[in-house]
């Protein structure tokens, strides 16, 4: 990095420090000295705010892991109550896999066997940050489990492993429990995290032949707006050229994503206008920060480099000045106030996945679990104003199902830049998807969001959520996902009531 660039990273690091917003964001853990970016990434970290234990899982002493080879082991956590006989049945994985195009990487993850039948659709999640682990969805939104305060486990009756095969994921290499010892294994860019996403989903199909004809999709949220349509490419690609084994994907969800910055940033005046976080006045001084944050994406996209980190300092410009005068709200669910330095507190997962008794059923050794990494969002910074909605169009026109979905309550990335940049996207479709319809999604009888749908491409706006859609709202993003692979979320009729078993 330059060293203009590293001074302007430095003196808004400095400035977020003393400004009102920064309060909330300095942790009463941090007493070690940070990095001007790391102080910035604790602020500003999009996917959810929690700090790591340490900066990423590197310089770890290696594990025992075969060579490009998944090592598997089947767990019961110990502090899971009494399962009913059909859960008992159930099979949970937990692994590392070596990533070959690596110096000594390995990435964890997590298997739950459908709770329907082995048949359902393969479905990966993936998180956001850059840099948070998967687990935090795993135990606070979609998992086949919640976490309780007294860190028990309670069965989720939402959980999506009721209507799918479901991987949780640690990336990029430096996430959650994901490890390596040489710090050249940081990702810097997409095309680093889908390749070793790409390899990681290559071994898991052949250490589980059987999944391999199930339908494919790739989901998640945040920061992964980005990861998702890259992978999907990546995907799409393999299979054209014939790499290894077919995968057979069938379409890609992304909840609350950061897909298109040069759009999604424009509209955050207009959402926080529209929410009354800030007056007319307001809207007309902080919109006179929007054309420079434009032109900086733009030099982002042309030039790359140092340009894509004066495009993050300069955009997120714009997104300060709406936080200091919206005050303590909570980004991530305007209707809350940010309770603490992180707004929401899961520093329970931590607890949990950090005793002795859980690591050794899930055989990750000594490592400490990161919930967020700071180095990892760090890496990740030149890659935050890149578009990956480019590559979505030829994705749609091969008949691949794209499915974006927002809950209507977050700022952050909030439904309103989601939508104008979904309709926005030249395909062949376009113009009939912007003419479609609004209609109801309906769960239980009751109006649970607006949804837009033409040929593979849907668009939901969840009512009564913020940033975590499962999280808020459990049952209606179940029944979003189970009727969306089915082909039947933009039917008036729910075709099948989601009941707990």
């Amino acid at each position: 990095m330059a060293s203009t660039s590293f001074q302007k990273l430095l003196f808004l690091s400095l400035f977020l420090l003393v400004s009102p917003i920064s309060a909330k964001a300095i942790s009463p853990r941090q007493t070690t000295p940070s990095s001007p970016a790391k102080l910035q990434a604790e602020k500003l970290i999009r996917g959810l705010n929690l700090f790591p234990i340490d900066d990423a899982n590197e310089g770890i002493n290696d594990l025992t892991v075969e060579n490009s080879k998944i090592v598997v082991r089947q767990f019961r956590f110990p502090l899971l109550g009494a399962p009913s006989p059909s859960l008992e049945n159930l099979a949970h994985h937990a692994g590392y896999y070596k990533l070959p195009h690596s110096k000594s990487a390995r990435m964890f993850y997590f298997f739950f066997e459908s709770r329907n039948s082995e048949k359902d659709p393969v479905v990966i999640w993936l998180t956001g940050g850059p840099g948070c682990s998967s687990e935090l969805a795993l135990f606070y939104e979609n998992g086949p489990f919640h976490l309780a305060k007294n860190l028990s486990l309670l069965w989720n009756d939402y959980g999506w492993d009721k209507v799918s095969n479901i991987l949780f994921v640690d990336q990029p290499i430096g996430t959650g429990f994901s490890y390596t010892s040489d710090d050249t294994d940081i990702r810097h860019d997409e095309n680093g995290v889908s390749n070793d996403l790409y390899d990681f989903l290559q071994a898991f199909f052949k250490e589980h032949p059987q999944y391999v004809k199930n339908d494919f999709y790739i989901t998640g949220e945040s920061y992964a707006g980005h990861y998702i349509p890259a992978f999907a490419v990546r995907v799409h690609k393999g299979n054209e050229a014939k790499e290894g084994i077919h995968v057979n994907l069938k379409g890609f969800a992304i909840g609350n994503g950061l897909t298109n910055p040069e759009i999604q940033y424009q509209a955050y005046p207009d959402y926080a206008l529209n929410s009354s976080l800030i007056s007319q006045s307001d809207y007309v001084n902080i919109k006179k920060s929007v054309p420079s944050c434009m032109e900086a994406i733009k030099s982002c996209g042309s030039d790359g480099g140092d340009a894509c980190v004066d495009s993050y300092e300069i955009c997120t410009n714009v997104f300060n000045q709406i936080m200091r005068v919206a005050g303590n709200v909570n980004y991530y669910d305007i209707r809350k106030q940010c309770d603490g330095d992180l707004c929401y507190d899961f520093s329970d997962v931590e607890t949990f996945l950090n005793l002795k008794s859980v690591k050794e059923a899930l055989g990750v050794g000594d490592i400490g679990f990161v919930s967020c990494s700071s180095l990892v969002y760090e890496a990740m910074i030149m890659d935050w104003m890149r578009n990956f909605e480019v590559g979505i169009p030829s994705l749609l026109e091969d008949g691949i199902k794209v499915l974006v979905y927002a809950g209507e309550y977050d700022l952050i990335c909030n439904w309103l830049g989601n939508s104008k940049w979904v309709h926005a996207m030249t395909w062949s479709g376009q113009k009939d998807f912007g003419a479609s319809p609004t209609v109801q999604f309906v769960v239980d009888g009751v109006e649970a969001g607006k949804l837009k749908s033409h040929g593979p491409l849907t668009f939901l706006k969840v009512h009564e959520a913020g940033h975590m859609v499962p999280m808020d709202q459990p049952k209606a993003s179940l029944q979003m996902l189970q009727k969306w692979m089915h082909g039947e979320i933009a039917s008036s009729e729910t075709a099948e009531r989601i009941a707990p078993k």
